[in-house]
Parts: structure tokens; sequence; C-alpha cells
């Protein structure tokens, strides 16, 4: 019989230690966002305030910059903006109110987003901008994303105005309900009250949100505990923008009426106060919230959180049950009219009908 020889005997660990730290670490991201008062009724002049503060939150290290709800021609809080209208009527005052507030709008795209998009390329930031966007005569609540190349990336209609919001703003479609791929992560917005819509939240997580832009004119402090709940549920970065406002920061009456308040109000008072917030995929308040004044609440990005996050909940993957629950997204553009020609043409062999199928 063969003997096997026995191996030699070691003094050191029969395995190697594995160093569980020797991998990369996972990026940071610098992040601001914004609370600063819209310079109401005058857009070039509200342009030229968030360039001065594009470049101080550039010069703070600041990568991705995000702006209020609205910043860029306004959120006409606690005025007289039910524009004259009752059931069946409407006053020639709110139908000149409503004219100014849509000299006030942008184009998308227009030579304001032009100018958006050279601010992001200059401070090297990318860059989240509240508009109110004017699509011929209609106003949509509309935010705008830039890369920090200065590259306009898209934009997300808000599809849900709230309460008297539905007087002056459209209804966005699902064709701007978006997530954009950058170089510091995924990126895309719900605004305001969007946030409290449980499929809407859930469509941005089924395209793999990583920093949640939430724009809002809610400055109240239960707003925090929704903001909260969005990052615990989507295990994403929470970017809440409020605006900081006073009475001053508005036109003086009759211009402009604060109703039912305005003569309580002195230029000093606080009209909207703020909140900013930063939230992290644990739910952890990372910066803010602020209710002082205007400023730039900004926080460091850890986005090795995110995987962290979804060990616990991932609500598009390990904790959703598809064969329970599903959700159907419509995400194609919704148009009122639509011309035939380019359809009937198609009969002939034209290549219009092959070119949109293709762009399908």
């Amino acid at each position: 019989m063969a003997l096997v020889p026995v191996p030699p005997v070691h003094d050191g660990p029969l395995f190697p230690e594995v160093d569980m730290g020797a991998e990369p670490s996972a990026p940071t991201v610098r992040a601001t966002v914004v609370q600063a008062s819209t310079v109401f009724y005058d857009t070039p002049a509200t342009l030229d305030k968030a360039e001065r503060l594009l470049a101080e939150a550039a010069g703070h290290g600041s990568q991705l910059v995000v702006f209020p709800e609205a910043f860029v021609g306004g959120y006409p809080r606690g005025c007289t903006f039910d524009f004259g209208v009752t059931i069946d009527n409407r006053t020639a005052k709110g139908k000149e109110e409503f004219r100014r507030y849509h000299a006030s709008a942008i184009n998308v795209p227009g030579p304001e987003v032009d100018r958006l998009a050279v601010m992001a390329g200059k401070y090297k930031v990318h860059l989240v901008m509240g508009v109110i966007e004017r699509d011929g005569y209609t106003l949509y609540c509309t935010v705008l994303f830039f890369d920090s190349q200065g590259g306009y990336l898209g934009k997300h209609r808000k599809v849900m105005p709230a309460a008297l919001e539905r007087i002056i703003w459209g209804f966005g479609d699902g064709s701007t309900i978006q997530v954009f791929s950058t170089q510091i992560g995924k990126i895309g917005a719900a605004i305001c009250w969007e946030n409290r819509m449980p499929l809407l939240r859930t469509a941005m997580y089924a395209k793999g949100i990583e920093i949640y832009c939430a724009p809002t004119a809610d400055a109240s402090p239960i707003w925090q505990s929704s903001m909260i709940h969005v990052a615990l549920e989507g295990g994403c970065f929470v970017l809440s923008a409020i605006q900081f406002c006073r009475r001053k920061d508005y036109p003086s009456p009759p211009e402009y009426v604060f109703s039912g308040t305005e003569e309580e109000l002195i230029p000093d008072s606080v009209v909207c106060a703020g909140g900013s917030v930063i939230i992290s995929p644990s739910g952890a308040v990372l910066a803010g919230p602020n209710y002082d004044g205007e400023a730039l609440i900004s926080a460091d990005l850890d986005l090795g959180e995110i995987a962290r996050a979804k060990f616990d909940f991932d609500v598009v993957g390990h904790y959703s049950k598809p064969e329970v629950l599903s959700l159907i997204v419509r995400d194609h553009p919704t148009k009122p009219v639509t011309f035939m020609k380019a359809l009937t043409s198609s009969y002939n062999g034209s290549p219009a009908i092959n070119n949109r199928k293709g762009g399908h």
C-alpha cells in the first residue's frame, strides 16, 4: 500500500485574509439646493439672480445645483391669481393678470433655455431648474435639466397641478416622466404634490432614479415627512428646493395683492418660509431643513448609500410582487391634433411612415 505524504504544517492561516476595504469606494457628489425667491414679473432679473447663486454654489465645489419650483416665471403664491375666475365668468382684470404671467414664462426651447445651458457649462455643474413653460398660450410648471458641459438634457412637466394651479397651468403627459443618466448618477424630478402620487413615484423608481429632485412650493413642516418617506421608499437621495419669499419680493399692491392677508403684511413679512432639505437613501437628513432665509443648502452624497439602502428594500426589485401588483405607464406624447398627411402618403410607400415606426 502506498503511503500518502502528510502535508507540512503551516504556522500561518490556512486561507489568506481578504481585505474587504480594498475595493474603490463609491463616488461622492457635492449637491446644493437653492432656497431663494424669484424676481416676480422680471424674468431677465431672475436669470441674473440664478447665475449669481449658481456661481456661488460652484465656488463651494457643487457638482449639482437644484432650484425651486417655478423659479423662472414665478409661483403666484397668495395672489388674487384666481385670475378673476368664478363659475361661468372670467373678469377683465383676471385676464390681464394672466397676460402678464404668460409674458413672464419661457419657451422651451428658447433664448432663456440657451442662457441656462451656457450657465451650466460655464460653472461646470449639473443644473435642475424650475420654470414656467409657455407652449403657445398654455402654461406648464416644468423642470429643465442640463449637464455640466452645458447640454440641455430634457424636461419634466408637472402632470397634476394642485388646486387653483389648474386654472393657470396645463397638465403634463407621460412622455416627460424622465430620468437622465449623467456622469454623477441618474437624475429626475417630481414637482411639489406630484411627490404624493405613489404610481408616479413608482415609475421614477423603475427608471432607476438615484438622485430624486423635488422642487416644491410647499413650505409646511409636514413636507419633511413626505421627503423622508420618498428617500426610504425609493432608496435614493432626495433634494427638495423651496423658495424663501418675503412680501417685498413680490410687486406692491394694487399690482399684486395677497388675497385675504394683504392688510396684515409688511414688506418683511415671510410669505414662504422655505424648508429646503437633502435626505439620504437611509432617511437621514444630510442638510436642512432651513427656515432662516435665502440660502444654499449643500451636502456630500455618498452614492454607495444607494446599494446599502436597496439591500434592505428595492421597491421595483426584490421587494416587488409583479404577479400580484403591476403598473403600466403611458409614456407617449398626447397631442390634441394629429395631421394625417404623413399617414395617407404612407400607403404609396412613402418613407415617412417607416421613419415614424422607427422612432418609437
